[in-house]
């Protein structure tokens, strides 16, 4: 018996990178998954649903397709997300918008429209990808880690909201993790070995994290076994946030 059986959870940005391992991880666990992204998810144990978390009634018409599919909706992931680089004076008003109705908005969009439903669960739970950068000042980041401090305060305040309509809300933050996105970072940069090696060093173990780490760490918050466990960041970091080693003599 997996710690979701019976249960149907919606991965939002679910069709590569971290939310293809939580999805992944919650269908090998017993859920029935439902990834929503503007691609279609290559797991064919999925529904895959196009959504566009920008859009309220894109992210309402998903969210009813699920719910008719499978009867119930018991977990929400908010992973859906994009990157942004630069200092707060390189990017402009425009981006600023869509990164902050992308990465913020979005997650409220979902949410909204799932609630309903979650609050006619016996094992409701939410969980936000935020980030490294909600809770460490990281240099070219200024836009993203505003937004991931934002979803930070949503993951706490949705969690005060809704604690006693039975319905947790965590988050987790991973550290800079071996993704396409970061990929596609380390591919533009003018030397990908050393901008690595700088990456990987940053972080305290000594590598960038994998996918399938922050999706058990997912898992375990979006689990029934984690019943008293709610308004929490857990970090996936490899102690980047945690701990403040002396330098290698």
């Amino acid at each position: 018996m997996g710690d979701f059986d019976g249960l149907v959870a919606v991965v939002t940005g679910g069709a590569s990178g971290i939310g293809a391992a939580i999805a992944a991880r919650l269908a090998d666990d017993g859920a029935r998954v439902a990834v929503l992204d503007l691609a279609a998810s290559t797991d064919t144990r999925h529904l895959s649903v196009r959504a566009d978390v920008s859009d309220d009634a894109s992210v309402r018409e998903a969210i009813e397709r699920v719910v008719d599919e499978f009867g119930r909706l018991d977990v929400v992931v908010n992973n859906a997300g994009i990157g942004a680089q630069g200092t707060v004076a390189d990017n402009d008003d425009a981006e600023w918008t869509r990164v902050f109705d992308i990465n913020v908005i979005g997650m409220a969009r979902v949410s909204r429209a799932a609630l309903p439903h979650l609050r006619e669960s016996p094992a409701a739970a939410i969980v936000n990808t935020a980030s490294i950068a909600a809770t460490a000042g990281l240099p070219q980041r200024a836009l993203y880690s505003a937004s991931k401090g934002a979803v930070l305060a949503l993951t706490q305040a949705m969690a005060a909201d809704h604690i006693r309509e039975g319905i947790r809300v965590n988050c987790v933050n991973p550290g800079t993790a071996d993704t396409p996105w970061v990929g596609r970072l380390l591919d533009s940069a003018s030397d990908p070995e050393a901008e690595r090696a700088a990456l990987e060093a940053r972080q305290p173990h000594g590598r960038l994290v994998s996918a399938d780490e922050v999706a058990d760490a997912v898992a375990y918050l979006a689990s029934p076994r984690a019943g008293s466990t709610t308004g929490v960041a857990l970090a996936v970091d490899g102690g980047m946030q945690a701990l403040r080693l002396r330098p290698l003599s």
